[in-house]
């Protein structure tokens, strides 16, 4: 059984009609306990109505709240989304919230230098506070695989934020427009996605890179030079919440047991798949659903490059 610690924003996103309890890491921390993984939440609510709300769902999932802070002065975190015409979400993420503010603990620090993997993103180091608590908890994470899911959102980055966390991080995950905005930020020159692979993992010192491509599947490459790409799965997707949380889930829960780049690639992707066929970012996926999914004869679509 893999140790886990994600580390992170929780927030609530609000529909039109409807809040859903999410943010990457919160998301990644409740999918990955589903598959059987000892699993730690390390986040800062309100102690305002959304908080309590935020705090009682993740006691209903199951998930332990230990590493759960309260904060009695700003709000629990919210995001305003719309879906687009794919039902791909585009968030405004609204600043000053409690998760800007993570608290270094002992607690804290005895749980990043006990895990076997941490996991976090750029959108909580948009503060110096919760930025100073994750350099803490990656330099007492000495044992730990270092999971960087990049989630490159508006207005919450820096170039230094994602500069640090690619020289701290064994494996970034990304989605192909992310790829096109670390283009950008690094002046780099290719023609396709394994050679961006390659230049990535030249520049930093990365074990792994993983791509995911939406309805398209997604694709692996690592420091040894193996590569691998698994098309997607025809299916009707409900909405893209937590779809990528739950591939990034998938393929490191397999990746840490020590299975191949692609078995972890394709029990990732047909996880991302069920989840994208469901509401929000924690409806509940069986063990059975995903099996029969592996091992069926359905439909899949593939990405133009690698056909």
């Amino acid at each position: 059984m893999n140790r886990i610690l994600a580390y992170g924003e929780i927030l609530w996103d609000i529909f039109p009609g409807r809040t859903i309890l999410g943010g990457a890491p919160f998301n990644f921390a409740y999918r990955i306990k589903s598959l059987g993984d000892t699993t730690l939440f390390a986040s800062r609510i309100g102690t305002d109505e959304l908080g309590d709300r935020a705090y009682a769902h993740m006691r209903t999932l199951g998930m332990d709240t230990a590493l759960l802070q309260r904060n009695t002065s700003l709000p629990t975190g919210t995001v305003s989304v719309r879906l687009t015409h794919n039902q791909a979400p585009d968030y405004v993420i609204n600043p000053n919230t409690a998760y800007d503010y993570i608290e270094l603990t002992d607690e804290l620090l005895n749980a990043a230098a006990q895990t076997e993997c941490l996991c976090f993103g750029t959108l909580i180091q948009r503060t110096s506070k919760s930025r100073q608590t994750l350099q803490a908890l990656i330099d007492a994470a000495t044992n730990a695989v270092k999971f960087l899911d990049i989630n490159l959102r508006k207005n919450c980055w820096s170039k230094e934020t994602i500069h640090y966390s690619l020289t701290r991080a064994n494996i970034l995950k990304l989605n192909d427009d992310e790829v096109e905005q670390l283009r950008d930020i690094f002046n780099l020159r290719f023609q396709s996605y394994p050679r961006f692979c390659q230049l990535m993992l030249n520049m930093f010192e990365l074990d792994y890179i993983l791509i995911t491509f939406g309805e398209y599947g997604a694709m692996a490459q690592s420091a040894l030079g193996e590569e691998v790409y698994v098309p997607g799965y025809k299916i009707k997707v409900i909405d893209s919440l937590g779809a990528g949380d739950a591939f990034s889930a998938g393929f490191i829960h397999h990746l840490l047991k020590g299975r191949s780049l692609r078995h972890a690639c394709e029990n990732g992707n047909a996880l991302g798949a069920l989840v994208a066929a469901t509401l929000g970012g924690t409806s509940p996926v069986s063990e059975n659903e995903l099996i029969s999914l592996l091992g069926e004869n359905t439909q899949r679509t593939y990405h133009p490059d690698f056909r």
